[in-house]
């Protein structure tokens, strides 16, 4: 643990390989490097020759792949080094169990959970990047965070522009939150139109620079609508102060209403690194090379209601808020099962929705989990009637 006012916090960073773990690293470069942080772990999949390139340049300490199948290629890369290597879901957990002073949570899906689960519990503070943690097991996570006595700070642009414009000491002063979504690809597009897009035309989102899943995230909302029940837990809220805006520019990354008619927002150019900065110093904040606002040259900030019948994933958030539970875990599982297909071209990109929404529909008896088995077995279930359902479009057509 850092140890003095200038000693380097130790620093472990899960999903390394991805869009947010590979902006983490150029952040920490930017900050000063090994002066600043000195590197605990860092994980990745299947890319094993990033990772190992990761691993020489920042000087982890361990490298984890969660392909157990590409431990071999990732212990042949680092050979000589000095550096440890592991692979599998155990390994990951090890990992977060070790002595870092923050954990950039950036795993994509539940398989984040565990890892940054074993951090939060040993008091690490959790720089948030991966939504399932608090979609999936929202009070057991924070309740985690709280009781290893470390801190929660969002990773994602729209929490963490509300994380930035709380007030504190005014958390009984907030009437909503709104969050802002830039309405992807496909904001002015026909239900007929988006009904035969292909994955590779999904993920090309007009603003941001993001991983696959996330980018396919936001042309169908389901990224939006993980936003809408992780805002609910990270924030302490009732699922009716909870808001959605679209704002297509991606200039102001989301608000906060109080009582009194006040309005704060953040504002910044759409980069990630500006959010995975204000994590990895926060309370502080530090110089960091992005692109500055031009006030100068916007011409125009647009606001727009969400179209929730040509974007059902937002009216699926808002039923999971209301039904509580373990919904919200329910929803993501199916989702996850139902992009992996859509990808595959096993089933359309409208049908993503109407597969999360008959799984949900058949699983409102799951009531609010009391441990971490409870997640995982409706995480499971869902997964299951999710690829039956596939399976079912499958034979038919």
């Amino acid at each position: 643990m850092k140890t003095g006012p200038n000693a380097p916090r130790r620093l472990s960073i899960f999903g390394s390989t991805g869009s947010i773990g590979v902006n983490t690293l150029d952040v920490v470069t930017q900050l000063g490097g090994r002066e600043a942080f000195e590197v605990v772990a860092i994980s990745g999949n299947a890319n094993v020759a990033l990772l190992a390139e990761q691993a020489k340049a920042c000087g982890a300490e361990l490298a984890v792949t969660a392909d157990e199948a590409s431990y071999g290629a990732l212990k042949d890369a680092l050979s000589g080094t000095g550096i440890e290597v592991a692979a599998g879901r155990e390994a990951l957990i090890e990992a977060g169990a070790r002595d870092a002073d923050v954990v950039m949570a950036a795993i994509v899906g539940t398989a984040g959970l565990e890892p940054t689960l074993a951090a939060a519990r040993r008091g690490a503070d959790i720089a948030l990047a991966n939504k399932e943690c608090l979609v999936s097991a929202g009070e057991l996570f924070v309740k985690a965070v709280a009781e290893g006595g470390g801190q929660l700070i969002p990773v994602d642009s729209e929490h963490s522009a509300i994380f930035q414009s709380l007030e504190d000491g005014q958390h009984h002063a907030i009437e909503r939150i709104v969050l802002t979504a830039s309405g992807g690809p496909f904001r002015t597009w026909t239900r007929e139109q988006m009904a035969g897009v292909t994955a590779d035309v999904a993920r090309a989102h007009p603003n941001w620079s993001m991983g696959l899943k996330i980018s396919i995230g936001s042309a169908s909302m389901f990224n939006k609508a993980l936003e809408m029940i992780e805002a609910k837990h990270l924030f302490n809220l009732r699922p009716d102060q909870v808001e959605v805006i679209v704002h297509p520019q991606s200039v102001i990354h989301s608000m906060v209403g109080y009582v009194d008619g006040s309005v704060l927002a953040q504002l910044g150019c759409p980069d990630m690194r500006t959010a995975i900065g204000y994590a990895l110093t926060y309370p502080n904040r530090s110089k960091l090379d992005v692109e500055r606002l031009d006030f100068a040259k916007l011409a125009r900030l647009d606001f727009e209601a969400p179209d929730e019948v040509r974007f059902p994933a937002l009216r699926l958030a808002r039923t999971a808020l209301e039904r509580g539970g373990l919904q919200g875990a329910v929803m993501n599982a199916a989702e996850e099962i139902a992009f992996h297909a859509f990808c595959d071209g096993r089933i359309g990109f409208l049908e993503m929705a109407d597969i999360a929404e008959r799984v949900m529909d058949d699983m409102t008896g799951y009531k609010a989990a009391a441990t971490m088995e409870d997640v995982f077995a409706a995480d499971g279930e869902a997964r299951r009637r999710a690829g039956e359902i596939i399976a079912q479009k499958e034979m038919a057509a």
